[in-house]
């Protein structure tokens, strides 16, 4: 799968990971943040804080562009899937954690949240659309 460097991480047979780790690597990474569980899925209204967030049944979700998703289910069929309905169709993918190495699921959280600050970077440049009585 592609990592935001460009290189290649492979499973290197390191122990499944589980939902603590989903959550231990999440929270390492600038910005990280736990949300309430009713609104740790893409149903996140704060959208500059979502990139990932974990399902039920053993899968964690990650907001990826179209084309990152396309790369991780094509290396690694096994490990990534779209999410089923509209919500796949926007990128955001399932990653079964019992199937993902250590440095497959840092790599790929790594890319949802890089991806997340990037977004945040462009938005926060643009002016506001409203402007208030005292301009």
């Amino acid at each position: 799968m592609p990592s935001d460097d460009g290189q290649t991480l492979r499973n290197l047979g390191s122990h499944p990971m589980t939902a603590a780790d989903f959550r231990s690597i999440a929270l390492s990474l600038e910005g990280g943040r736990v949300l309430p569980r009713r609104i740790a899925g893409f149903s996140c209204r704060r959208q500059e804080i979502c990139f990932a967030g974990l399902a039920s049944r053993g899968y964690g979700n990650l907001m990826l562009t179209l084309e990152q998703q396309a790369a991780f289910v094509e290396e690694a069929p096994e490990i990534f899937l779209p999410i089923p309905g509209g919500w796949g169709k926007m990128g955001h993918t399932h990653i079964r954690l019992a199937a993902a190495s250590e440095d497959v699921l840092t790599g790929a959280v790594r890319t949802a949240w890089k991806l997340r600050i990037d977004k945040n970077a462009k938005t926060s440049r643009k002016k506001p659309m409203w402007r208030s009585a005292a301009e």
